[in-house]
């Protein structure tokens, strides 16, 4: 019988880092800890978004449970970093987390199992009914978030959440809407949920227990402008309305350990289209 060393890599997790040389190491010590716990080999890639302190010396250096691996992305924005990232995949099945773990990471057992039923997307929405959000920021950006929202919920499969960094994806689904994402800034999970839904999949959101964490670079005067150019241009290069993909309903959370065993036929999602070549 092998053991978990012998396994391939089933996960890989993308974790977009400009300038986080404060928050990196907590975070990645929880994540790592987290993973070294499942009964499937998981790895990290941390993205280096141009930053201008020790992020990438930390990664580098990096020595815990689960192997992290460094990418580094020039071109500024965390679009820009976590499409370096997905790219630079090679699992059955990946995702992106924001490096503060903002998201409680015991949503990820609930993620891996429904992946591994053929959800092809799953994301954290912080509207989901039994989800838990504590200390959401200011009230005008809690405003923008749900209007934001409403605006967009046509192009992303008519989840409530798009923002929430928490998003896990079959990884050729991933790595193609990866490779034709443009959105170099924050509005970068619209398009990149758009093109998983141009292709026929469906989006599952899941609960998650979400901590607003100090040091976020989001501002709403800075970036409001942006990200409403940014929706301009995603949906003029959607066209017109996207055909509407309903969210499956949520089902029952599995413990992981009993969903898991050796790696079974990968889900296909609908329509899928060949993944772009890879880059590492």
């Amino acid at each position: 019988m092998g053991t978990r060393r012998d396994r391939s890599v089933l996960l890989e997790i993308v974790v977009p880092a400009y300038n986080e040389a404060d928050r990196l190491p907590a975070g990645l010590g929880l994540l790592c800890d987290r993973l070294a716990g499942l009964p499937v080999r998981a790895e990290v890639i941390v993205v280096d978004n141009a930053s201008t302190d020790g992020t990438a010396d930390i990664v580098r250096a990096w020595d815990g449970p689960v192997p992290v691996r460094l990418v580094h992305c020039e071109t500024r924005g965390k679009g820009a970093a976590v499409r370096a990232g997905l790219l630079a995949t090679r699992a059955p099945y990946v995702g992106f987390m924001d490096a503060d773990m903002a998201t409680d990471l015991a949503a990820l057992d609930e993620a891996i199992v429904l992946l591994r039923g053929g959800r092809p997307v799953v994301v954290g929405s912080r509207r989901h009914g039994r989800s838990v959000v504590e200390g959401y920021a200011l009230p005008v950006r809690r405003l923008g978030a749900i209007t934001f929202n409403r605006i967009v919920r046509d192009l992303a499969g008519g989840i409530a959440d798009t923002q929430c960094g928490f998003k896990f994806f079959f990884g050729p689904l991933g790595r193609a809407a990866a490779a034709d994402l443009r959105t170099t800034g924050f509005s970068f999970d619209v398009e990149l949920l758009a093109h998983c839904v141009r292709r026929g999949a469906s989006v599952t959101d899941i609960p998650v227990v979400w901590r607003d964490r100090a040091g976020s670079t989001f501002s709403v005067r800075r970036h409001s402008l942006q990200c409403l150019l940014d929706l301009a241009r995603i949906r003029a290069r959607a066209g017109f309305r996207l055909p509407a993909v309903p969210v499956k309903s949520n089902i029952p959370v599995v413990p992981v350990r009993a969903a898991f065993g050796e790696p079974g036929p990968l889900p296909l999602a609908k329509k899928a289209s060949a993944p772009a070549a890879e880059t590492g």
